[in-house]
C-alpha cells in the first residue's frame, strides 16, 4: 500500500531531520522490508505496482510506502526527498 498525502506543518518540521535521497530520471524495481516515510522536496516520480496501478507523487507530497510492497519506480524529474524507516 501507498498513501500520498499533503503534510502537516509538524510533519514538514520534523522530516527535516530525516535522510535525504537523490535521484535522476531513471526506472528501477524496488521492494520495501520495512515502513518508509517521505517527503518529497522536489521532482516528480510515479511507482507501479505489479498490478499495474500507478501511484504518482510530486514536490509538496508526504509518501508512505508499506512493508512488503514490491514496485518499480519511475522518476520523471529529478527527485529529492526525506526518508526515515520504521
Amino acid at each position: 500500500m501507498v498513501i500520498v498525502r499533503k503534510p502537516t506543518k509538524e510533519e514538514i518540521q520534523t522530516a527535516q531531520k530525516w535522510g535525504l535521497w537523490e535521484k535522476e530520471p531513471s526506472s528501477f524495481d524496488w521492494s520495501y522490508d520495512e515502513k518508509e516515510t517521505c517527503l518529497i522536496l522536489e521532482g516528480e516520480a510515479k511507482v507501479v505496482l505489479p498490478n499495474k496501478e500507478q501511484i504518482h507523487f510530486k514536490s509538496g507530497d508526504y509518501v508512505i510506502f508499506e512493508p512488503g510492497l514490491k514496485c518499480k519506480w519511475v522518476i520523471s524529474k529529478k527527485i529529492r526527498k526525506r526518508y526515515l524507516f520504521g
